[in-house]
């Protein structure tokens, strides 16, 4: 499990987006550009990864002037879990305590494999914290720190 440049720029966008609604009160709409621009994204590399989501049914698009991507349900409904999988694909740092993709290690006993045992523990915390985390929890963390750092 790692997070990569693909599932890192995907969550951004995704918390910009959500962000965006946050401050507009409804689905905020953005242009690749838009996003590319405040996060500091490659736009090619951005639209890639928008589609995959589109695709997922996390994002919704409109074509034509006016048009860009839009999260397709509320953000206080869309974890950093999925995200991350549809990305990144399974979040076991091993692949015999995966619970999406299992396949056998090769150590003699699977059942009794320290290993194992604590990878799985590791698996367990990471998934318990990215599935419940929403884009809507994330934005009021950041909006928090945010008023407090310009309070100062």
């Amino acid at each position: 499990m790692r997070l990569s440049k693909r599932g890192e720029y995907g969550l951004r966008a995704m918390i910009t987006l959500a962000e965006y609604t946050q401050k507009s009160g409804s689905p905020a709409m953005m242009q690749i550009k838009e996003i590319s621009e405040h996060e500091q994204i490659s736009a090619k590399f951005l639209e890639q990864i928008l589609l995959t989501l589109k695709n997922a049914g996390l994002l919704h698009s409109k074509m034509g002037v006016g048009g860009g991507y839009y999260l397709s349900k509320p953000a206080s409904e869309i974890t950093l879990g999925q995200i991350f999988r549809v990305l990144d694909g399974p979040i076991a740092p091993i692949k015999c305590v995966s619970q999406m993709a299992y396949e056998p290690c090769d150590c003699p006993d699977e059942a009794t494999c320290g290993l194992r045992l604590v990878m799985s523990d590791v698996r367990n915390a990471i998934a318990d914290i990215l599935d419940n985390t929403s884009l809507a929890d994330v934005t009021k963390r950041q909006s928090a720190i945010r008023k407090k750092l310009h309070l100062n």
